[in-house]
C-alpha cells in the first residue's frame, strides 16, 4: 500500500487511527469528574501535539539517522513561524501561502547553516548550531526589530494588525487563519452523557499534514537514501574511504529536517498568529532533542510518542495544584491529607519539570530506546506469556494408536 511493506503500513494506519480518534481517545474522563484534570482532549493542546510531533519527526531524520546532533533546530521554528505571520500581513489570512512559504523559506536558511555547520561534526557541529541559532535569537529578539526594518517586531512579536495590506483578503474572508473560508478556530463539540468530545478544524489540518509527512518520513527511512545517512551515522570515516562523500548525503538531511520545523512553525503560526523570538531559544531546541530521545531515537513513531508526553505533562501536570491535590485526598484525615499533598506538591504545578526530569533519567538508565523499546518489551513479554499457556500441557490423556 502506497509503495510501503506489511509492516510499515500497519504502522501508518495506527498513528492514522490515533491521531483521527484523538478528541475521543484524549477525553477517557466524564467533564467534572476528579479525573477530567487528566483529559488533553482540547484543541489547543492536540494542536500542540501533531505539531510538535512533526517537529520532532524531522529533528529525527537529522540525529536519528546521520547521529548529527544539532542544537540550534528552533531557529527553523522559528523562520517559519515568522514567514508565515508575515504572508498573512502581505496577502491574506489563507493558511495555504503562509505554510508553503514558511518551508521554503526554513528549507533556504537551513541550507545556509548547514553548508557551515556541517563543516565540523561530533560536538562541534553540535555548538556550531546552537552559535547559529542564538544569535538568529538575538537577530529577531533586537536587531530585526529596528523601526527602520521591523521584520519581527522584537519582544512583542510579530502578529497581524488592521492596516496590514493583505491585497488579497477578500471582504467576506474570515478575519482570522482559515483554510479557503473554514476558520481554524472553527469547532464542533460533541455530548455523548457525561463526555464532551471537541472536533477542531485547526487540529485535523495539522493532523492531516502530519500523517503526509510521517509518511514522507517512511519512505525516506526505508530507502537508499535513508541506508547512506544510515552509513553516515555507523561509520563515516570509513564511508568516505570507500570514495562516497557524504557531505552532499548528510546536508540533504540537514535540509528536509530544518523543512519540516519551519513546517511547524508556520502551522503554529496558522493556528494562533504571532510569532515571537521565544521560539528561537535554545530552550526550544533542546526540547526536542529530549522529545526524540524519549520517545526513541532512530524509529519512526518515537518521537511523536515522545513530542505528545512532554507536552501532555507540560499542559496537565503543570496546572495541577494544591486545591486540585486537597480534592482529591478529602477523604483522608485532615492530618494524613496535608502530609500526602505537601510530600506530591514540588512534582506539581512549577515543579512539572522535575517530574519530567525523574521519568527522563528513568528513561534513559532502563529504556534507551525510549518509550518504543518500552512498547516492545511489553508486546514481548505478552507474546511468551500467551504461548507458554498455548504449549501448557492441557492435562488430558489421548488414547494410544
Amino acid at each position: 500500500m502506497l509503495g510501503l511493506n506489511k509492516k510499515d503500513t500497519s504502522l501508518l494506519i495506527i498513528v492514522a487511527l490515533l491521531t483521527l480518534l484523538a478528541p475521543f481517545i484524549l477525553n477517557p474522563f466524564p467533564e467534572g469528574s476528579a479525573m477530567a484534570q487528566f483529559n488533553a482532549g482540547y484543541p489547543d493542546l492536540m494542536q500542540r501535539f501533531v505539531i510538535f510531533g512533526i517537529f520532532a519527526i524531522g529533528f529525527n531524520i537529522l540525529f536519528g539517522l546521520t547521529g548529527y546532533l544539532s542544537f540550534g533546530h528552533a531557529a527553523f521554528l522559528g523562520v517559519g513561524s515568522y514567514s508565515a505571520v508575515w504572508m498573512f500581513k502581505l496577502l491574506s489570512y489563507n493558511v495555504i501561502p503562509a505554510i508553503a512559504l514558511s518551508v521554503v523559506v526554513a528549507g533556504l536558511f537551513s541550507l545556509l547553516i548547514g553548508f557551515v555547520s556541517l563543516r565540523r561534526s561530533g560536538i562541534y557541529f553540535s555548538i556550531l548550531t546552537l552559535a547559529f541559532a542564538q544569535m538568529s535569537f538575538a537577530l529577531a529578539y533586537s536587531v530585526l526589530s529596528n523601526p527602520k526594518f521591523n521584520l519581527t517586531n522584537g519582544e512583542t512579536g510579530l502578529q497581524v494588525y488592521a492596516d496590514d495590506p493583505q491585497i488579497l483578503q477578500g471582504a467576506n474572508s474570515p478575519d482570522l487563519p482559515h483554510l479557503f473560508g473554514l476558520p481554524m478556530r472553527a469547532t464542533y463539540t460533541m455530548d455523548v452523557g457525561a463526555w464532551s468530545f471537541d472536533f477542531n478544524a485547526g487540529y485535523y489540518l495539522c493532523a492531516v499534514i502530519m500523517m503526509v509527512v510521517f509518511y514522507l518520513a517512511i519512505r525516506i527511512f526505508r530507502s537508499p537514501f535513508g541506508m547512506m545517512l544510515r552509513a553516515v551515522k555507523s561509520n563515516q570515516q570509513r564511508m568516505n574511504y570507500t570514495g562516497l562523500n557524504s557531505k552532499p548525503y548528510t546536508l540533504a538531511a540537514f535540509v528536509i529536517s530544518g523543512m519540516y520545523a519551519g513546517l511547524a512553525g508556520g502551522l503554529m503560526a496558522a493556528m494562533d498568529p504571532l510569532a515571537g523570538a521565544e521560539r528561537m531559544q535554545w530552550t526550544a531546541s533542546g526540547e526536542v532533542v529530549l522529545m526524540t530521545i524519549l520517545g526513541g531515537t532512530g524509529t519512526l513513531i518515537g518521537p511523536v510518542l515522545g513530542a505528545g508526553f512532554i507536552k501532555y505533562f507540560e499542559n496537565i501536570f503543570s496546572k495541577i495544584n494544591d486545591n486540585v491535590l486537597h480534592s482529591w485526598f478529602a477523604f483522608l484525615p485532615d492530618g494524613l491529607e496535608d502530609a500526602v499533598v505537601f510530600l506530591i506538591h514540588p512534582f506539581i504545578g512549577k515543579g512539572w519539570h522535575l517530574t519530567l526530569g525523574i521519568l527522563f533519567m528513568l528513561v534513559v538508565i532502563y529504556l534507551p530506546g525510549g518509550l518504543v523499546e518500552g512498547g516492545q518489551r511489553l508486546l514481548k513479554r505478552f507474546k511468551r506469556k500467551k504461548k507458554d499457556t498455548d504449549d501448557a500441557p492441557s492435562g488430558k490423556t489421548e488414547p494410544a494408536e
